[in-house]
């Protein structure tokens, strides 16, 4: 398993992906190459014993900041780390690519790199929403604000088949986020996207409402960027909240111990999306990470990455997608 990572990419790179590679390294024997300055990157490698692990590096004279425009960075800055990195997918020299640089950027060299899947419009990024419900994923997070019912479609297809390999669920429930259970709630883009759910051959269970997404009510959750990207951060938000008030509540009364074990379990029972997720609809893995994550954060993405490349993913949804396709 050989994997790139963008080692300039998120406000604590250089020496935070390192740390986090290496740790990964040592525990997965995974063939890691860190893509960047190569003297930036020797010098937090020589930080650490790494005189046994299969770490290589290659040089990349040039990094994305946070706010330039990716399509502009496409044009003018090809020896920026993380085109370089996605560049040794394209060539078969890597089996995936990890970056915790700007989304914007990860997302736009994906389609530019490596392209998209037959038939999707636009790629999305999913995952898990929740760990008060471990089986159910959320299908868009952000990169697809404004969508056409035909990408929702997408989405379930693409959702349905990491429910498959990941949640080892052979026939993953799915269903339509909307403001009821009913058929014909919703807003134009639900009441439009219900009718092609129905027909298709998803195990389509209707719609559902934020409310019953913590309690499993289905594996697969479809909705635009726009509102799962809020969905995603309310659900933060609410978690960080619960936690403060935990602890002023419960603040001597509780040994301060027991007390942090309890607060960091709930805390990241709301915050599974912090690891970072593959983006789908691209022909390859790219894995994209939170901007501010430090080195456990970096090796969770690795081990995603590594993870979505044994299983295989990127051909189980290749048939899912074709499967839509010939339903027309």
């Amino acid at each position: 398993m050989k994997i790139a990572v963008d080692a300039m990419g998120g406000d604590y790179a250089p020496q935070e992906i390192v740390k986090g590679a290496i740790e990964t390294a040592r525990e997965d024997g995974i063939e890691l190459t860190l893509v960047g300055s190569e003297d930036a990157i020797q010098r937090e490698l020589k930080k650490y014993d790494i005189s046994a692990l299969p770490i290589r590096v290659v040089d990349a004279g040039e990094v994305i900041q946070e706010g330039e425009s990716p399509v502009a960075v496409l044009h003018h800055k090809q020896d920026a780390s993380l085109l370089v990195a996605m560049r040794l997918v394209k060539e078969e020299k890597a089996d995936a690519v990890v970056s915790m640089g700007s989304t914007g950027a990860v997302l736009v060299a994906a389609i530019e790199i490596l392209g998209k899947l037959e038939g999707i419009r636009r790629p999305s990024a999913g995952g898990f929403i929740c760990g008060f419900a471990p089986n159910t994923l959320l299908f868009d997070m952000g990169p697809n604000a404004d969508c056409k019912p035909r990408d929702l479609l997408n989405f379930a297809a693409i959702g349905s088949a990491v429910a498959r390999k990941l949640l080892h669920i052979n026939n993953p429930t799915v269903a339509l986020l909307s403001n009821g259970g009913e058929e014909g709630k919703g807003n134009l883009l639900v009441k439009k996207a219900y009718p092609l759910f129905k027909e298709s051959h998803l195990n389509f269970i209707g719609n559902i409402e934020g409310y019953d997404i913590p309690f499993g009510r289905a594996n697969v959750v479809v909705c635009d960027g726009f509102t799962g990207n809020i969905l995603l951060k309310f659900c933060e938000g609410l978690g960080e909240a619960v936690v403060e008030r935990l602890r002023a509540a419960l603040d001597k009364q509780v040994p301060e111990e027991r007390l942090e074990t309890i607060a960091d379990n709930l805390f990241a029972l709301t915050h599974t999306a912090e690891q970072g997720g593959p983006i789908f609809g691209v022909d390859g893995v790219a894995v994209i990470g939170h901007g501010h994550s430090k080195a456990p954060q970096v090796t969770n993405a690795i081990g995603m990455a590594k993870m979505a490349a044994e299983l295989n993913l990127l051909e189980e949804i290749k048939l899912e997608l074709a499967k839509i396709k010939n339903e027309g």
